[in-house]
């Protein structure tokens, strides 16, 4: 066993250890919201990273320490003084045709995050990536994390967060255990990202199923990536990548019809081919390119790759070497959205 193994594996004991503060990066946004209510009902404390007065009073709101500033701030480290865990969370998101800001931001800001961190002597952290470095188009299929990152991703948000991913990992050493996990498809109470935008496309009259969604998908309920994390700080061996996901595929219509269905929403029938979208995707960015950028396609291949195509993942990986069970069924996940509206309805 190497020497650098042996003090990965040493971090990785300290972390079993009572955590004194986490550093938490993105904690105003949806997996963020969670985590900072995970970690304080377990009393562990959290300071989180706060790039606005709005992002500041949520976060305090929460529970936790506000510490203002992005991912770029030169006193980042003094704010992650008496941590000894990083998260880092925040993430440009976008799917469209990418650009120089989300390059800066995924790429550089998870530079700046770690390299803050590393100089403030936290002692582990954790990157939240996404299954999304390995997109490239095509059907995933069961795939485990042996599974290289493609030569031409997606797009801009896949080598972003490819590329921060590998930045991250390059932080483990003898003085912090760096893990990587990868959800896919976050989901659950709180959600402000993907039931709003599937309610808003459905509602306007622009969702139509693509060859009509009988194709698997892999699911994170939010309550098993902020269980899944918890593993990763605890027990995860440094320059490791964990996928995180619910513990069973289910078929993309099914799932989709049930989330909307929570929100009294009924699925529309509309359908489209796949092949009729590959074209559009194909075309978009031809003319995109024509036109030095002044056009902007109607679909890219990085929003094709994350919805139109198999991605299923094994998460035996996390359960064998974290300890990672699911503690949120799909079921339940949704009966607990059906519960909440009922609730503010």
């Amino acid at each position: 066993m190497t020497k650098r193994n042996d003090a990965a594996q040493a971090a990785a004991a300290d972390a079993a250890l009572p955590i004194n503060r986490i550093f938490l990066t993105g904690g105003s946004g949806y997996i963020g919201r969670n985590l900072i209510r995970y970690f304080l009902e377990k009393d562990t404390p959290v300071t989180a990273l706060a790039r606005s007065r709005r992002s500041a009073e949520i976060v305090s709101a929460l529970g936790a320490q506000a510490c203002s500033g992005d991912v770029f701030s030169g006193a980042l480290s003094q704010g992650m003084a008496g941590c000894d865990v990083l998260i880092h969370a925040a993430a440009d998101l976008d799917h469209g045709i990418g650009s120089v800001e989300q390059h800066r931001v995924n790429v550089e800001g998870t530079r700046a995050v770690f390299e803050a961190a590393s100089a403030a002597g936290v002692r582990t952290a954790i990157m939240v990536s996404t299954e999304s470095v390995l997109a490239d188009g095509r059907p995933l299929v069961n795939v485990d994390e042996s599974q290289p990152l493609p030569r031409r991703p997606a797009g801009s948000y896949s080598a972003s967060k490819a590329r921060a991913e590998q930045l991250a990992l390059s932080f483990n050493g003898p003085d912090m255990a760096v893990t990587a996990v990868r959800p896919r498809m976050v989901w659950g109470r709180d959600d402000t990202t993907a039931l709003p935008q599937l309610m808003d496309a459905v509602q306007s009259g622009r969702f139509a199923w693509i060859s009509q969604g009988d194709y698997c998908t892999s699911t994170t309920h939010i309550a098993n990536l902020c269980a899944g994390i918890d593993c990763a700080i605890m027990r995860g061996n440094g320059g490791e990548v964990f996928f995180l996901a619910d513990e069973q595929p289910v078929q993309f219509r099914q799932f989709v019809t049930a989330l909307l269905a929570t929100q009294g929403i009924s699925a529309p029938r509309k359908s489209v081919h796949r092949s009729v979208l590959r074209l559009l995707v194909a075309l978009g960015a031809v003319l995109h390119r024509l036109s030095r950028g002044k056009v902007v396609p109607p679909l890219t291949l990085q929003a094709y790759a994350t919805s139109a195509v198999e991605i299923t993942l094994n998460i035996e990986k996390a359960k064998r070497e974290l300890g990672y069970q699911p503690v949120m069924s799909r079921e339940a996940g949704l009966a607990e959205l059906r519960a909440a509206r009922q609730v503010t309805s």
